[in-house]
């Protein structure tokens, strides 16, 4: 098995492109990829929240895997999102995945049956999944569309696996995110779902982010991350403070179709949202446009 490359820096969780159709568009896709692989991007995740993963069927997502593997530059990490409820899918996914060439699997709480999903059932499923698994496993904490909520506890039994390589904690609480450092130890890897709080994670010992703003602005969230890390504090600081807006409109407020319309706007293809998801209204998009526009501006000066 080939070494492990260090889960660190920033990922970009790659949107799915739809035509007007509403069937793949694996050249759209294909195009996007081009660009992003001349960026300093660590990695790219495929089929994850952003990429409006819940809407694909099985054979779209084999499909979809396939094609960014065929695309993706040699020095980007695949991570490849394989959840399902099931214990039993998540693992064929996960082999699924492992086959076609991804590095790492992104697994997802299961949360139809919420109440029942208890730390001691997770810790169960998660172990389950990463005693199978030929790649290491990312957990994944979403509660704000999962209603479950990852806590450092828990996390710190889940670190104890040697297949269980981090965390995505999409929460956006920076405490959570310390506490989940401090718990797991050096070789488990937290990784932050928020552009918002990107800085002050970076700050309490979070390893980088797969953050949804860097799918519009890949080259400012890498600037971040760097800054940080190079200790260019008040830099870093300025930055974060210019990518909050962006990120609570693209990410926060307006969601997965906002996202494609920032896309189209910015030389990439965004596209259409799967329904149900709904157009933007033309209130919407301006606002987007307005404040693309004064990133953009801060940047020239």
């Amino acid at each position: 098995m080939p070494e492990r490359r260090a889960l660190q820096g920033v990922f970009a969780p790659l949107t799915t492109p739809f035509d007007c159709d509403d069937r793949l568009s694996l050249p759209r896709l294909r195009q996007n990829l081009e660009r992003y692989n001349a960026t300093r991007l660590a990695g790219y995740v495929v089929t994850g929240s952003t990429g409006e993963a819940i809407m694909l069927s099985w054979a779209e997502t084999e499909e979809l895997w396939a094609a960014v593997v065929e695309s993706a530059a040699a020095d980007k990490i695949l991570i490849a999102g394989t959840a399902a409820e099931t214990t039993k899918e998540t693992i064929l996914r996960t082999r699924r995945a492992a086959d076609l060439g991804y590095e790492v699997a992104l697994v997802r709480t299961p949360h139809y049956y919420q109440s029942q999903m208890t730390p001691d059932v997770l810790t169960a499923m998660y172990r389950r999944v990463a005693d199978t698994s030929p790649i290491p496993i990312l957990i994944y904490s979403i509660p704000q569309y999962t209603g479950i909520t990852v806590e450092a506890p828990l996390v710190e039994r889940l670190a104890e696996h040697p297949n269980i390589a981090g965390i995505k904690d999409s929460s956006g609480s920076v405490q959570r995110a310390a506490e989940m450092v401090s718990a797991a130890g050096s070789n488990f890897r937290v990784l932050v779902g928020s552009a918002s709080t990107f800085f002050a994670s970076l700050m309490v010992g979070a390893s980088g982010g797969i953050l949804a703003l860097a799918d519009a602005l890949p080259e400012a969230c890498v600037e971040l991350y760097e800054l940080s890390i190079a200790g260019k504090i008040a830099e870093a600081r300025a930055l974060q403070e210019r990518l909050v807006p962006a990120s609570k409109a693209l990410v926060s407020r307006w969601g997965a179709t906002s996202m494609k319309y920032a896309l189209d706007r910015l030389g990439y293809y965004g596209g259409p949202g799967r329904e149900p998801l709904r157009p933007l209204c033309g209130d919407v998009r301006r606002g987007i446009d307005e404040m693309l526009a004064a990133i953009q501006a801060r940047a020239a000066t």
